[in-house]
C-alpha cells in the first residue's frame, strides 16, 4: 500500500533526494579530500527546534528560504501568519514542500525570482551558505534579493573555518550523487565577506553549537527589525 506522500519519491533519485523522505538513514556529505561530515537529515523534517525558533522569531515578512528542503521554516512561518517561499533546485523538496502545506518553487537561488528586492528577510541556514561553492557570490545574490529595509540570515558553521571544496552525497549503502561545489563558512568569514559585499552584521547570536548572523545595509539601521 502507498500513501501521496511515498508517491513523491524514486528509487533510482540520488542520496539528498531519498535523504528527502521522512525515516530515511543517515545521509554524508563527502568531500572530495575523503572527508565526510554527516547531514542533519532527522532535523529537516522535524518540528523547528529551539535553535530554528530564534531565527523563526527574527524573521519578518515576507521571507523567501533559500535551499528550504521539505519546507520545515517556511511551513512554519506560515502558521504563524507570516508570508514565506522556499526554493529548492531538487522537485522532491518542492513537491514535499507543498504537499505538507507549504508554499515553494522548483528553481535556483541564481534564477529568475519573485518579487526581486522585495523580500525583507532572506534565509540561508542548514549549512546552505555552501550553495554554488562561492559564498561571496551567493551573499551577493542574496544582497539583490532583499528590500532596501530587508536582511539576509545566515546560518555560520560552528567552526572557524574558511573552504571552498568539492563535495557529492552519499548513503550508507554506497549510493552516491555528482560532485557539485560547496563551501563552509565560520563567523569570521561571514563577517569579511559582508564586509567586503557592504553588508552589515546587525545581529549574531547562537544556540548550542548552532551559529546565527543576519546581514543587513548600513543605511537601513532605521528599517524594521
Amino acid at each position: 500500500m502507498t500513501t501521496d506522500e511515498d508517491e513523491l519519491y524514486d528509487a533510482d533519485e540520488d542520496p539528498y533526494a531519498l535523504a528527502l523522505r521522512p525515516g530515511s538513514e543517515p545521509v554524508y556529505l563527502r568531500l572530495a579530500d575523503g572527508r565526510r561530515i554527516r547531514m542533519p537529515v532527522h532535523r529537516w523534517h522535524e518540528q523547528p527546534t529551539m535553535a530554528d525558533k530564534t531565527v523563526l522569531e527574527r524573521c519578518i515578512g515576507p521571507v523567501l528560504d533559500v535551499g528550504c528542503g521539505p519546507g520545515r521554516m517556511c511551513r512554519a512561518l506560515l502558521s504563524r501568519g507570516v508570508f514565506a517561499l522556499g526554493v529548492d533546485i531538487t522537485p522532491r523538496a518542492v513537491a514535499l514542500t507543498t504537499a505538507l502545506g507549504g508554499l515553494a518553487l522548483c528553481r535556483s537561488v541564481f534564477d529568475r525570482l519573485p518579487a526581486e528586492r522585495g523580500w525583507q528577510t532572506v534565509l540561508l541556514i542548514d549549512g546552505n551558505i555552501g550553495i554554488g561553492g562561492d559564498p561571496h557570490g551567493l551573499l551577493r545574490r542574496c544582497g539583490g534579493l532583499i528590500a532596501p529595509t530587508g536582511r539576509l540570515v545566515v546560518e555560520a558553521d560552528p567552526d572557524d573555518v574558511e573552504e571552498l571544496c568539492t563535495a557529492r552525497f552519499e548513503n550508507l549503502q554506497g549510493q552516491s550523487g555528482p560532485f557539485f561545489p560547496w563551501a563552509r563558512l565560520g563567523r569570521r568569514a561571514l563577517h569579511r565577506i559582508a564586509a567586503d559585499l557592504a553588508l552589515s552584521v546587525t545581529d549574531q547570536w547562537g544556540y548550542g553549537r548552532r551559529r546565527f548572523l543576519a546581514l543587513g545595509r548600513p543605511d537601513a539601521a532605521s528599517g524594521p527589525r
